[in-house]
């Protein structure tokens, strides 16, 4: 099989645009964060549904100027479609799908998380509020992929070339980008319950600027939920890929071993949203867990342990 040298070079050079115009929108992003407009607090008479008293400061609606938060936002989505571009003409360099090894992988992972974050985003106006810390883990994610991962534009290796590759890595691939934003969500909700104990102490820190603590925790959930049973699907599918390469469902291998092991954990934070004593911030420490043991599978498994999964740096 053929490589198109100059189709692989136009996405290695996507690649660097679209690192680019991520590490726009974070500026952008964050400019809003720094001079975007407070919450406005005003006084409410006495009596006026409270128990009396003198006037009490209340918060009015937010009037902030989301003008670099829109323009963070387009940014992020002219990124998206330049990031996807990457895998798509990656793809047709090698006439094959794009997530032959672990440099495609990590680069469409990180593609889902952008997209997630823009629906959420255009769903969820408040949600614009938390790209700074989406998209910079997007850019040092990139950064670290194209340093640490990059693989030359080649055919697939004997053992992925199976119809189950477009089955079972792809949706491995959308749940860990689902759960990388719903990880991200967690870590700013424990941040502002940190940030809201404090009251007024915390009063003008970046972390009074975020959504409340009710909107992270629902954005983290609903996108679990979502990606749980895409995450139980490609667990099953592997076992079926692995029956019909190996001739055995299950083996225990390092990398059968770690993708049951975040399932267990993400299983885990679902029922400990329903369970009284764990809701709230017990259940947003597993979540994070989660997303720790998801990037551990990815890099620890893949570059240092061996198994049936390690496929010369392949995933």
């Amino acid at each position: 099989m053929t490589v198109d040298p100059s189709l692989a070079e136009l996405s290695d050079t996507l690649f660097s645009i679209a690192v680019a115009l991520y590490s726009v929108a974070v500026v952008a992003f964050s400019a809003q964060l720094a001079f975007g407009r407070r919450p406005v607090r005003q006084l409410v008479p006495a009596g006026a549904g409270t128990g009396g008293g003198a006037d009490t400061a209340a918060p009015a609606a937010p009037a902030r100027t989301d003008r670099w938060g829109l323009v963070g936002l387009a940014v992020t989505a002219v990124g998206a479609v330049v990031h996807a571009g990457v895998l798509v003409t990656r793809g047709m360099a090698a006439d094959r799908l794009p997530w032959g090894n672990m440099y495609e992988f990590a680069t469409a992972v990180v593609l889902v998380g952008v997209v997630v974050y823009l629906v959420l985003a255009g769903r969820m106006p408040a949600v614009r509020d938390i790209g700074a810390f989406v998209l910079a883990p997007v850019v040092i994610a990139l950064v670290a992929t194209g340093l640490f991962l990059y693989t030359e534009t080649g055919p697939l290796v004997a053992a992925l070339r199976s119809s189950w590759l477009a089955v079972h890595v792809s949706t491995a691939i959308l749940g860990f980008g689902i759960f990388f934003v719903s990880g991200i969500a967690s870590v700013l909700y424990l941040l502002k319950l940190r940030s809201d104990a404090r009251g007024a102490e915390a009063e003008g820190s970046f972390l009074s600027r975020l959504p409340g603590a009710v909107t992270l925790d629902r954005v983290a959930h609903r996108t679990a939920v979502f990606g749980f049973p895409i995450w139980t699907f490609a667990v099953i599918a592997g076992a079926i890929w692995a029956e019909s390469a190996w001739g055995r469902y299950w083996g225990w291998d390092p990398k059968e071993t770690w993708a049951f092991i975040a399932w267990v954990v993400y299983a885990g934070y679902l029922h400990a949203r329903t369970t009284a004593g764990w809701r709230g911030r017990p259940a947003a420490w597993v979540n994070v867990v989660g997303l720790a043991v998801m990037v551990f599978n990815l890099l620890y498994v893949n570059m240092v342990s061996t198994g049936l999964h390690s496929y010369g740096g392949l995933d």
